[in-house]
């Protein structure tokens, strides 16, 4: 029998903001000590007052719109109550009734709401003692919390739809979104059913990679159809997946909404959205992975692998976009190909050799361009150019300051010439066998006048040369 697929998402991303949810502390996702970001507040302690912060609030709608959602009219935070040795306050601050956002479609997906709460703290397994170690840096750390309908039915869509709206994410500029860092983890809702009526979901907790998505989706559709054909019935549950063995594993029966106890946040009133301006922040919108890579193609006669490359990291879209803006005021023949390859092959080589990123580089889209420039009109060969490049990732110089410190490059064609006859007079061999009408026997002729000019002069320059004397 064929069974029908159908996957909703839970996606949660902690937002970049200065300070967390409900109070002070700093949200810093880089603090390597523990317990250091915290106050009374994150901590649970009795009698303190949490106040709601504006921008991850804001963050939301930002996200809502970018999504096609809508803002809803009145919002509010409720608590949402269970206790685990990471949650301080033995309840959450989280959404249910009234969530910021309602609606919304994303990849062909129907988005059911997003919502904001507040991230748990962190449990560390200390090897020494063999105990479990709580670290509250993380307690109360604004979260997002986005949930679709069941529009999903296979694995692959389900991490593309992570993916595009990770870019979404970044490109706002209001979550890193990085998985490896737990910034951005995923629940995953898994039913089959042989009709239109969804059949009982089990719903796989906190996926933390795209690839744990995959295989962690795939395995349920896999043990639930074995479930299914043996007659037997599948049971709502959550599920955790276990990398190690690679199989989900049964953690608890799912709970419902009422095994939470929600019940509005009595310390935070309830708040209209007008008192946010909508417009603004939809005006603040950038432009989206989307549109961009549809852009890039048309403006740039980019092939759609080429513009996803670019596209997939924003600031490598803009370093590649500032530069050919140089290349196009200042040299109009110089090719933005070239420029594409240098940014994405040499300049990324380098990058990964050195570790550094590209808000640490030395080389600006200027020089970038000019290098790409001075390749494309004829001015240096392609050696001359990667060695050049090396030199500006070092030291940050227009590649026309090295070419005057350096004396790269000769234009001076009787120095060429001189080398050329040289280069005749000693290989009489390959002079002849030229003459018989082996051509390439020209080819190791250039070569050896390229070496010795050590690569500063262009091979169609001494093409040109050495037929006019083997004439």
């Amino acid at each position: 029998m064929e069974y029908k697929p159908t996957i909703g998402l839970e996606v949660h991303a902690e937002l970049k903001t200065r300070t967390k949810m409900f109070c002070d502390s700093l949200n810093d996702p880089d603090e390597k000590h523990s317990n250091v970001n915290v106050c009374p507040v994150c901590l649970g302690h009795p009698g303190t007052l949490p106040v709601a912060n504006k921008k991850a609030i804001e963050s939301v709608i930002k996200i809502g719109l970018a999504l096609n959602g809508t803002p809803n009219t009145e919002s509010r935070f409720d608590r949402k109550n269970y206790f685990y040795p990471d949650l301080p306050k033995a309840y959450q601050i989280s959404q249910s009734g009234q969530p910021i956002i309602l609606g919304g479609f994303f990849r062909n997906v129907k988005i059911n709401h997003i919502h904001l709460e507040e991230d748990a703290g962190k449990l560390v397994h200390d090897d020494i003692s063999g105990g479990t170690l709580v670290d509250f840096n993380r307690a109360s750390v604004p979260l997002m919390e986005l949930v679709t309908e069941p529009d999903i039915h296979t694995a692959e869509d389900a991490v593309a739809f992570m993916r595009e709206l990770q870019l979404v994410l970044r490109y706002l500029g209001v979550s890193d979104a990085d998985l490896e860092r737990g910034q951005m983890r995923t629940d995953a809702n898994v039913s089959l059913s042989t009709t239109d009526v969804l059949g009982t979901r089990a719903e796989v907790k906190n996926l933390n990679s795209f690839r744990s998505v995959f295989q962690a989706i795939n395995y349920e559709i896999k043990r639930q159809t074995e479930i299914l054909e043996k007659g037997e019935t599948v049971h709502q549950e959550t599920r955790g997946w276990d990398e190690i063995k690679q199989k989900t594993t049964s953690q608890r029966s799912k709970e419902e909404a009422q095994d939470y106890r929600y019940f509005p946040e009595p310390d935070i009133p309830p708040f209209n959205m007008d008192i946010f301006d909508i417009e603004r922040l939809r005006l603040e919108l950038p432009e989206l992975p989307a549109a961009r890579l549809s852009r890039l193609q048309k403006e740039y006669t980019l092939d759609s692998a080429q513009a996803e490359l670019l596209v997939s990291e924003p600031v490598l879209a803009e370093f590649f976009e500032d530069a050919v803006s140089e290349l196009r005021a200042d040299i109009s023949d110089a090719s933005v190909a070239t420029l594409y390859n240098y940014l994405t092959s040499d300049l990324r080589g380098l990058m990964n050799e050195s570790g550094i990123l590209f808000g640490a580089i030395k080389i600006d889209p200027e020089h970038l361009a000019h290098l790409a420039a001075l390749v494309d009109g004829g001015k240096i060969t392609s050696r001359q150019a990667k060695d050049m490049l090396a030199k500006m990732f070092e030291t940050g110089l227009d590649p026309e300051e090295i070419i005057k410190s350096d004396n790269i490059g000769i234009s001076d064609t009787g120095e060429i010439e001189a080398v050329v006859l040289a280069v005749i007079a000693e290989n009489h061999a390959a002079v002849a066998d030229y003459k018989k009408g082996k051509i390439v026997s020209l080819q190791f002729l250039i070569g050896k006048a390229m070496g010795i000019l050590k690569g500063r002069a262009r091979p169609d320059m001494l093409k040109e040369i050495f037929e006019k004397n083997l004439s």
